[in-house]
């Protein structure tokens, strides 16, 4: 079976069609989604209700929380905080239920799914190594899936090993590749705003037959998003960043 891996989304509804599109040329089997579905972007509604129609599993993030009260909105920046606000006055009754509704941690076979951190599921960013280290005891799976950096990234935990001994796997774009047989922390990167300098949307296919994994990159239509954003009074920033990848 394969499975499509998405996160970080936030809004972006033509990120979100074009991997869709790019994941159904490849194949997969089912989908799950680590949060952060809305904020930022042009389209809550619309993202919101995909996500609902194709997702087996989803977790919330700190932007789907802020939204729903949640979270403190003046823990965010100010861009931000104008995008949760301006997202608050948009997003639809039922997709507002639905969102309230979600789980911040789920586990499947070998897999823990959440969208910050194993210690924190909502809100920690796993930055690098020395906080990947601190997280192997919050969770009992081979493998942990997290969101919220939006950056891809695998880190490893040598095998009868603890602290001290994690460290970043590097991996090749666009090509399965067998995981480490170690503990796992993985990021499948952002759809809808990435920022490894990198403005192609990200996304991953875990192939548990083969035993594989695949990062992919897939160009979007910035254009038609940045000008969304801007048509709806959406901070600047916000929509030049996309260009960038930061």
């Amino acid at each position: 079976m394969k499975t499509l891996i998405i996160s970080d989304i936030h809004g972006n509804l033509e990120a979100l069609q074009t991997v869709m599109k790019s994941a159904q040329g490849k194949g997969f089997d089912r989908t799950w989604c680590l949060g952060d579905i809305i904020g930022y972007g042009p389209n809550p509604n619309e993202c919101v209700e995909a996500v609902r129609e194709v997702a087996e599993l989803v977790v919330p993030g700190n932007h789907d929380w802020a939204v729903l009260g949640k979270l403190d909105i003046n823990n965010f920046n100010a861009d931000a905080k104008t995008a949760i606000l301006w997202t608050r006055g948009q997003l639809a009754p039922g997709n507002r239920v639905w969102l309230a509704s979600l789980n911040v941690r789920e586990v499947v076979g070998q897999f823990t799914l959440l969208h910050g951190s194993p210690r924190h599921e909502i809100w920690e960013y796993i930055t690098d190594t020395s906080v990947a280290a601190k997280q192997w005891d919050y969770f009992e799976t081979a493998m942990c899936l997290y969101g919220h950096t939006h950056v891809p990234a695998l880190f490893t935990l040598r095998e009868g090993k603890k602290h001290g001994n994690t460290f970043s796997f590097s991996f090749p774009w666009g090509k399965p590749f067998p995981l480490p047989k170690s503990r796992l922390l993985i990021n499948p990167g952002s759809v809808g705003q990435p920022r490894d300098s990198d403005p192609r949307a990200s996304y991953a296919i875990w192939d548990d037959e083969a035993g594989t994994w695949t990062f992919h990159r897939v160009k979007y239509p910035i254009e038609i998003t940045q000008r969304k954003m801007r048509q709806a009074g959406l901070p600047i920033r916000l929509a030049l960043r996309l260009s960038y990848g930061w």
